[in-house]
């Protein structure tokens, strides 16, 4: 994995923005991108998800006093997953890591011992549509999602600069 570089980000969940929805359709966008995607929920864990054929963690480091939380990529894997990289997904997921895991998991055979119906760990089909805008020198993304067939949409701004995500969010209003 390439330098690891912290990202502070604000997100809200709905079906509609308002006026900070207006604000991005006035911008010219700088991309669109479409993705499915596996989430990997337990009860109590980290952002673990499978995108472009690589298992995703990233940890939640930090909430600051604006509600701005600090994701850190950990790992970005390709299958077939080394033992090694298993237990660290499990970690990421705060499971019990098995006494025995095998050499090395396909996606089907992880999702096959670990996330099947009545396992630990819920796997969830997402498909994303992100649109993606720069607003005060952040990335910004106005996007669909489809979680297991449910549809709701995300407003996101991000940046490895907290006071640069809160001047975007006002921007935005």
């Amino acid at each position: 994995m390439t330098e690891i570089k912290p990202r502070w980000e604000w997100r809200s969940f709905d079906l509609h923005f308002g006026g900070a929805e207006e604000r991005l359709a006035r911008l010219t966008p700088s991309g669109v991108q479409e993705s499915d995607e596996i989430y990997l929920l337990s009860r109590a864990g980290e952002n673990v998800k499978v995108r472009d054929a690589l298992m995703d963690i990233k940890v939640l480091r930090e909430v600051n006093a604006d509600g701005l939380e600090q994701w850190t990529p950990v790992m970005k894997a390709g299958f077939p997953l080394q033992a090694a990289e298993v237990t660290k997904v499990l970690e990421a997921l705060q499971l019990p890591i098995p006494t025995s895991v095998r050499a090395s998991y396909t996606l089907e055979e992880f999702i096959e011992q670990f996330a099947a119906p009545g396992e630990a760990i819920r796997a969830v089909k997402v498909h994303k549509r992100r649109t993606r805008y720069t607003v005060g020198g952040c990335m910004a993304e106005l996007s669909e999602v489809v979680a297991n067939g449910k549809p709701t949409r995300t407003i996101a701004v991000e940046s490895e600069d907290a006071a640069g995500v809160m001047q975007a969010v006002r921007e935005l209003g």
